[in-house]
């Protein structure tokens, strides 16, 4: 384990120190900036006032979509699971969501609803349709020699969704959030840039570009990348804990989107 981590780092800071030879090599903080002035620049936006409050607002408005979308396809994945005729009712409205560019969804919600809750939305409905069809197919993998004995033994209802259905599920719900963790955040923070709501990261990322401070716009999207991953361990660590035990390895993510 420990080689594993030495090796990992050297890997990290190879790349950290080509990217800073390219920096060097461009000699222009316009068009590229390196690592020591991303550093540099991150350290004077800790030091403004507005920082955290900034980190926040995109936070709570991001978590919020991706928190009712996780929800919302849990229920919906799981109405679909015993139900298959709301299944095929569900799939053309999950295959036009998944379809539809980001882009489009952000225009339109931004007529609807206006920028306050725009990337709320955005990331509720990237999101859906990821967590829907992983549930849907996590409870479809449930062994069914397991189910089979089970209902010959007249086991409880509740020590079959712990025993045999969370089990089955986690899984897929972890391999689900790994890409709609990041699938939200890319979609909120770009409905972010469009709909510049005040304190958030995306206006901070439009007025980095508008005022061709490259450093800063590093900045920002390094606080993007950590928050990302920090939200993503925390989720997968709490779904942990839902499974007594997971039995083989994490299954392909299903209903996956590109931006």
């Amino acid at each position: 384990m420990q080689r594993i981590w030495v090796r990992k780092s050297i890997i990290l800071l190879f790349w950290i120190f080509m990217w800073q030879l390219a920096a060097e090599l461009i000699d222009n903080s316009i068009i590229f900036a390196g690592p020591i002035q991303m550093v540099r620049a991150l350290a004077a936006q800790i030091s403004e006032p507005d920082f955290w409050a900034t980190i926040a607002g995109s936070f709570g408005r991001i978590s919020l979509g991706f928190a009712g979308a996780f929800l919302g396809g849990i229920l919906l994945g799981c109405a679909a699971w015993r139900l298959p005729i709301l299944g095929e009712m569900l799939e053309p409205p999950m295959v036009l969501i998944r379809s539809v560019p980001v882009a489009s969804f952000v225009i339109l919600a931004l007529i609807w609803i206006g920028s306050d809750y725009l990337a709320v939305l955005i990331a509720f409905l990237v999101v859906l349709p990821v967590i829907y069809v992983n549930t849907r197919a996590g409870l479809l993998s449930a062994d069914p020699k397991l189910l089979e004995m089970a209902c010959v033994f007249h086991v409880p209802a509740l020590y079959r969704v712990r025993m045999i259905y969370l089990p089955a599920l986690v899984p897929y719900l972890k391999a689900g959030c790994r890409t709609a963790l990041g699938l939200s955040w890319k979609s909120g923070v770009a409905a972010e840039v469009i709909g510049l709501p005040s304190s958030s990261i995306g206006e901070q990322l439009y007025y980095s570009k508008l005022y061709l401070d490259t450093a800063g716009l590093f900045a920002w999207t390094f606080v993007i990348i950590v928050i990302s991953a920090v939200f993503e361990r925390a989720v997968l660590f709490l779904l942990g804990k839902l499974a007594p035990e997971e039995s083989g390895p994490d299954p392909e993510t299903k209903g996956g989107d590109s931006l």
